[in-house]
């Protein structure tokens, strides 16, 4: 009997569908497994850290029964243990093994130590014997690798894992962002295998240069290929090295015995892989760390989202101060409203820092136009061109300069003796709060003072001599930028006095007028009471997020159109300190990094 056409199609389709399922079959047993790794995970002191740490960590994309975890923690005097166990108790049984020993046992110091922050070699040998210990059981349970992971690492780039395998190196680290100048990798080491800061130490840390490259050291993140035979050789014990002459350190020999082996550490740097705090000074105490741990988040809010907690840990995570005003009368925030990202880090940034912050939604220099400049009195002054590119004002940093401008006559109008001021794509130097509250009472000791920069670009020709007695505060010479700033009512009153809207140039142009350090005398003859007292932290306190050329630089002033191009008037832009309505451009030259920078501040660590 002859079969329908539709039962002739239907039997087509089951036959091309069976084929499918058995190509994909077949495609499906050739499919490898994900290399199997042995996790180390070494935690004392760490309850600040580790709300963060293992929420970041249970996110990693990497199949969790391919990871054994490795977990000791003792001689704590926090939290340490309950938040592990209680992590341990929901997530343990994600992972294809756990061996753990959280040892509630242990005093609070070691026997040598009088704080925990000293590293005599008792606590070494421990160390030593924990990180052998995790050697030899990956090693006998056929791990492919393992991961010496610190629990103060923060890795927000999930698929850390696969980048580093994929690099297919013997022993590699992802580049940790910190504070200052620290990393996680080691540019050079003397001959007695201490650290030392090379030339290309610093391209590297910065990412001018990016790349996978061979170091003498790397620590904290490191990922070790057990596959390699040469990898036997592997050890953290000065003991199993014969005529070992270095110090006793667990990283360093680990190091040395990876060179004796002919294995070479690698670093990469391309991204942004994740956050380090740096190590602490045997005469510091813990709450150093929790107050680098601020540091670090302020940091992390540069380019990315809070550190995120889970659920589960977030009664660990202290709440956040009360905010306050720092001892200031007012604290303004200058932010652009079509900037809704900066604004959003920038209070995100205060909330940690406690700060009462007051926003200004800033003139917008898209919203000028000539016509409009008139109508204000807005006049530029005759005879200014640019320095650089010898052209006029742009509307943005007119915008910019009514922003600020405006400021200063809320500062009038309401009495306020002392006043912050930042604008709002910076970052903050360690210890803000606490370095910001000794300028402030040194200067209040050693000078009258109506203006004191806290962000701002320093040339490099700069001659900035030290108050006497100072320990943070500098004469300030002619420079850029109005990043962040603190004044006086005396010192607001003096920059409204002047009646500069009549001969307006760019407000980071204005301010060294008036305090009579600017180069240009044809300028400063416009304003014949150049009597502003202004000076300078040093180093700086705060910075610019992004300079010009790296990604995520945006400058509003230098893209904006040039004044005198008549445009129809816009609708009205008035002064809003409620954050509605008013936009600004932030004024910062389209000068590279290094193309004016002299000092920015930072400080090598460990050195």
């Amino acid at each position: 009997m002859a079969l329908s056409s539709s039962f002739t199609c239907a039997i087509y389709f089951l036959i091309l569908l069976l084929s499918e399922l058995n190509v994909q079959g077949a495609i499906n047993q050739n499919v490898l497994k994900e290399p199997t790794i042995t996790v180390v995970l070494l935690a004392r002191n760490k309850e600040h850290t580790l709300p963060y740490f293992l929420t970041l960590f249970e996110r990693l994309e990497y199949p969790k029964n391919r990871m054994s975890l490795f977990i000791r923690s003792d001689h704590n005097q926090d939290k340490t243990v309950d938040i592990l166990e209680e992590w341990l108790s929901s997530n343990k049984h994600r992972y294809h093994s756990v061996n753990a020993v959280l040892d509630r046992s242990t005093p609070k110091l070691y026997p040598s130590e009088v704080k925990p922050t000293q590293w005599g070699d008792d606590r070494f040998d421990h160390l030593i014997s924990l990180k052998e210990e995790a050697l030899a059981i990956a090693r006998n349970t056929w791990s492919d690798y393992i991961w010496f992971l610190d629990v103060d690492v923060f890795l927000t780039k999930s698929n850390i894992l696969y980048l580093m395998i994929g690099e297919d190196k013997a022993i590699i680290a992802p580049m940790l962002n910190s504070l200052a100048t620290y990393s996680n990798f080691w540019g050079g080491m003397t001959e007695d295998y201490w650290y030392t800061r090379t030339d290309d130490y610093i391209p590297i840390l910065d990412r001018k240069q990016t790349g996978c490259y061979s170091v003498p050291m790397v620590h904290s993140c490191v990922l070790v290929d057990l596959k390699l035979v040469a990898s036997d050789n592997l050890t953290f014990s000065p003991k199993n090295l014969s005529a070992y002459d270095g110090p006793h350190d667990d990283i360093i020999t680990f190091a040395i015995s990876a060179n004796l082996a002919g294995l070479e550490m690698h670093v990469i740097n391309y991204e942004k892989y994740g956050f380090i705090p740096p190590p602490l000074g045997e005469n510091q105490n813990l709450i150093i760390d929790h107050k680098q741990l601020q540091s670090l988040k302020l940091e992390v809010l540069v380019d990315l989202p809070p550190l995120p907690v889970s659920s589960q840990l977030s009664k660990y995570v202290p709440a956040l101060p009360k905010k306050n005003k720092a001892h200031f009368d007012e604290i303004y925030l200058i932010s652009l409203a079509r900037r809704p990202e900066r604004r959003e880090r920038m209070l995100l940034s205060f909330d940690e820092l406690a700060l009462n912050v007051k926003v200004f939604d800033a003139v917008d220099g898209k919203k000028l136009n000539e016509t409009y400049l008139k109508e204000l009195g807005v006049k530029q002054m005759d005879n200014y061109k640019d320095p650089w590119s010898q052209r006029d004002m742009t509307y943005g940093e007119i915008g910019c300069f009514l922003s600020h401008y405006y400021i200063w006559v809320d500062i009038v109008n309401n009495g306020h003796k002392k006043v912050l001021l930042f604008e709002d794509d910076i970052r903050f130097e360690p210890f803000f709060l606490e370095k910001m509250k000794h300028l402030i009472a040194e200067a209040n000791d050693l000078v009258e003072w109506d203006l004191i920069y806290l962000g701002r670009k320093k040339l490099k020709s700069s001659d900035e001599p030290w108050v006497e007695g100072a320990e943070a505060l500098v004469y300030v010479d002619y420079s850029y930028w109005t990043l962040c700033y603190v004044i006086t009512l005396e010192g607001a009153q003096k920059l409204l006095d002047a009646q500069p809207l009549k001969k307006i140039i760019p407000v980071d142009e204005y301010l060294p007028i008036m305090f009579d350090k600017h180069p240009e005398a044809d300028w400063k003859a416009n304003f014949p009471n150049r009597n502003l007292k202004a000076f300078s932290a040093s180093p700086l306190l705060v910075y610019p997020t992004h300079y010009t050329g790296e990604v995520g630089y945006i400058s509003d002033t230098e893209i904006s159109p040039i004044i005198n191009e008549d445009d129809e008037p816009p609708a009205s832009v008035e002064p809003n300190l409620d954050g509605k309505g008013l936009e600004l451009d932030l004024g910062l030259s389209g000068l590279s990094k290094d193309e004016l920078l002299q000092e920015d501040g930072r400080k090598q660590i460990g050195d």
